[in-house]
This record gives structure tokens, C-alpha cells and sequence, in this order.
């Protein structure tokens, strides 16, 4: 039985989870709708705010969604509202997921379990995970992944297998999911093309960036470790960071402009202040310069020169699962 037979999609097509709410109601269900299926960000979400956005998802789609969390931002409560509530899957990213995997099997869910190398993959099934989300280093956002999702696929899906392999990282048209599907993948997840679709919730400033840019606009940093330090992740070349560079690239705690305000940022339907390097990026409603902003983005903005309906980039990709 395929992945997509065991979701009952018809298409395997995911958003990845963009927290802070990128990867919101609104976007989740227009690409399940459309036969793929939505995964909610809930990373930096107040459990009590993810539980209403799962009762709005339900409302607006009969079809099945995951929703997805960065370990180290769990604040506390979440994955119980989500047991409370069961989603098609929970998708797991950035440490260990042993001590969750039971309790969310035991509420009749999936784990999905993201991953940039093939050791950490061999830990996640053993831990349990039911599907493995491979990630090259093309992906924006933050990485794991530390070689060209090409490569890892190619020594990941016989190393875990027969659990399924989503691949993730620098995917954007119909010729990189071909591509990943002929490297065993069963499905594919995207997240700067979703980014830059109607649905999603980034700022239309921050939108057009990713219209704008290339590749050769993204480095791997950890530079926006505000709330979240140490992480490798992938972004736009903004302001904040070219600044930083021409200042030598100081530590944290002696960088330009560091512990002043850059704006306030709309998360769980609050406006917050936003520190400059912190991790959350412009969403709707967002006050301030986006270039003061972290704008993550992976290397598949060089293909990405619209934004569009997610529905149609569904639909788009489709052809390399057909069977």
C-alpha cells in the first residue's frame, strides 16, 4: 500500500509545517482540497491557539492534514491538545523523538519525523517513526541537512526502508519532484513554494522577496538565533545580515543593532515586538521593515517567480506520482 492509499490523498504533496503560523488554515486546507494534503506549522503556538486552528481546519476540509513541530520550541501542552483532537499525522523536526512517539501512537496518529542525515533516520525508526522526511541542505528555513537532497535520497531509502521517504529541500516544479519520486521518494514537501502561494500567511513584502530571489540570495547561517540558538538555517541575504557580515561577523551579544526592536510581528493572532535576529519571520499584519526581519528561503527560490494558488501547485506537481 502506498503513503498517499494509507492517507487516502490522492496526491503526495505536503507543505512543510513553516511555523509561527506561515503554514496556516487557510493554506493547509486549500491544498488538502486540492488532493495533496496541508500540514499546520504549529511551532511557537500556544497549545490553546493550535487547538482552535485544528477545529478551523476540520470546518473547512472533510480531507486529512498533519501538523508539524520543532522540538526544542515545544513550550508545553501541545502534542496533548493534538492527542486530544487527532490529525492524519504529527510531523516531528530537531531532536529526539523517542519520548513522543508512543503517546501520539497511542492517540492513534502517525509520526513523522524529519531528518538530514542517515544516522538520524536509523534513530527515528528505531524509534518508531512511520514516515521518514529526508532534508537536504537546499531547504530554507532551518537545516539538518548537511549534503544535496539528490545525494541523501539515494543512501537514505534503501537504508530505512520499507518505511516511506518524503523528500524536502529545494523543490519547486514538476521536474524536481519527478526527480525525487525516481530516487524512491513517495512524496515530496515544499515549503518556500508554499511560501509564495495565496494561501500562506507570510507578509506580501516578504512574499515578493522570494519572487525576487535566487539562489545565490540564500546562505546558512545561525545568525536569527533569537529564541532559538544554534541552529543552522537558511534565509535572504537581508539587511540585518549583510550588517553583520561588514561588522567581521561578531558573536551573539556583540552584533549591530542587537537588542533593539525591529517591528511587531502578528503570532497566534497577538501583534508581538520582534528583537532584531530573532527566529520569527513577517507574517500578515507585520510591523516594521522586512529586511530587518529574518526572511528564510531555500535555493528553490531560483525556480519560484510567482505567487500563486496552492491548489495549482498541487495540481502541478502531480503528474510525477501518477501511476
Amino acid at each position: 500500500m502506498t503513503l498517499q492509499e494509507r492517507l487516502g490523498i490522492e496526491i503526495p504533496v505536503f507543505c512543510a509545517p513553516m511555523g509561527g503560523g506561515i503554514a496556516g488554515v487557510a493554506l493547509v486546507t486549500a491544498i488538502s482540497n486540492a488532493g495533496g494534503c496541508g500540514v499546520l506549522g504549529a511551532t511557537a503556538l500556544p497549545a490553546s491557539h493550535l487547538a482552535e486552528l485544528i477545529r478551523e481546519a476540520r470546518r473547512k476540509t472533510r480531507r486529512p492534514f498533519g501538523v508539524g513541530f520543532a522540538i526544542p520550541l515545544l513550550q508545553g501542552g501541545e502534542l496533548e491538545a493534538v492527542c486530544a483532537d487527532p490529525v492524519a499525522f504529527v510531523w516531528l523536526f530537531w531532536g529526539d523523538t523517542q519520548p513522543h512517539v508512543a503517546r501520539l501512537h497511542a492517540a492513534g496518529m502517525p509520526v513523522w519525523v524529519q531528518v538530514g542525515s542517515v544516522d538520524e533516520a536509523r534513530a527515528a525508526r528505531a524509534a518508531g517513526a512511520d514516515v521518514i522526511v529526508a532534508q537536504g541542505v537546499e531547504a530554507g528555513g532551518h537545516v539538518r541537512g548537511t549534503e544535496k537532497l539528490d545525494g541523501f535520497l539515494r543512501a537514505l531509502v534503501p537504508a530505512v526502508a520499507p518505511v516511506p521517504v518524503i523528500a524536502a529541500g529545494g523543490i519547486a516544479d514538476l521536474a524536481d519532484a519527478r526527480r525525487a519520486a525516481a530516487l524512491g521518494a513517495q512524496g515530496v514537501a515544499l515549503g518556500t513554494r508554499f511560501l509564495a502561494s495565496h494561501e500562506s500567511l507570510a507578509s506580501r513584502e516578504y512574499k515578493s522577496r522570494i519572487v525576487s530571489a535566487r539562489a545565490q540570495d540564500t546562505v546558512l547561517t545561525k545568525l536569527f538565533d533569537g529564541g532559538w540558538p544554534d541552529a543552522t538555517h537558511r534565509v535572504l541575504r537581508t539587511r540585518s545580515y549583510e550588517r553583520w557580515l561588514a561588522a567581521g561577523s561578531p558573536a551573539s551579544g556583540a552584533r549591530p543593532g542587537e537588542g533593539e526592536l525591529v517591528g511587531k510581528a502578528r503570532l497566534a493572532g497577538q501583534l508581538v515586538p520582534v528583537p532584531r535576529y530573532a527566529v520569527l519571520p513577517p507574517l500578515e499584519g507585520t510591523e516594521g521593515d522586512v529586511d530587518d526581519f529574518v526572511l528564510y528561503a531555500g535555493e528553490s527560490v531560483s525556480r519560484i517567480d510567482d505567487v500563486r494558488p496552492a491548489a495549482e501547485i498541487v495540481r502541478e506537481l502531480a503528474p510525477a506520482f501518477a501511476r
